[in-house]
């Protein structure tokens, strides 16, 4: 397989992080718009903006905690030429759990829903892990 596969779902993410950044800038402008925020405030307290302001601002945070250990796995597996499908498939699955879970967030933010699909996230990353360690042990 080409392991440079590997890279379209780090695009992918990268693209969803970068439109965290737009909705939020939609949603920042829509609330200072309306009357309702305090820009004095805001400058210093995210909370002082309204939820879903608040909310995508806190989706951006989390796409710099396990995407980050995503893009590291995904760069070890192009390095080392080790990508297969079992990786591909496994990182597919990352990102669009990725993309869901800021479906969810950003949006009706059920936590139950929110969980699972960010624990689906996480045992991709974990079996990711596991298949690298394997590989290397393999080389």
């Amino acid at each position: 397989m080409n392991s440079s596969a590997i890279l379209w779902p780090v695009v992918v993410q990268v693209i969803l992080t970068f439109s965290m950044f737009v909705v939020l800038a939609v949603r920042k402008a829509k609330a200072v718009k309306s009357g309702g925020v305090d820009r004095s405030k805001t400058a210093l307290d995210n909370a002082a903006w309204p939820d879903d302001v608040v909310q995508v601002s806190n989706n951006i945070q989390n796409q710099f905690q396990t995407p980050v250990l995503f893009y590291v796995l995904s760069f070890a597996f192009l390095i080392t030429n080790t990508v297969s499908t079992a990786v591909l498939g496994l990182a597919w699955l990352y990102v669009i759990s990725r993309v869901v879970h800021a479906y969810v967030h950003t949006g009706s933010n059920y936590v139950p829903v929110r969980l699972r699909v960010f624990l689906v996230g996480c045992l991709s990353l974990i079996l990711l892990t596991g298949l690298l360690v394997s590989m290397l042990f393999s080389l």
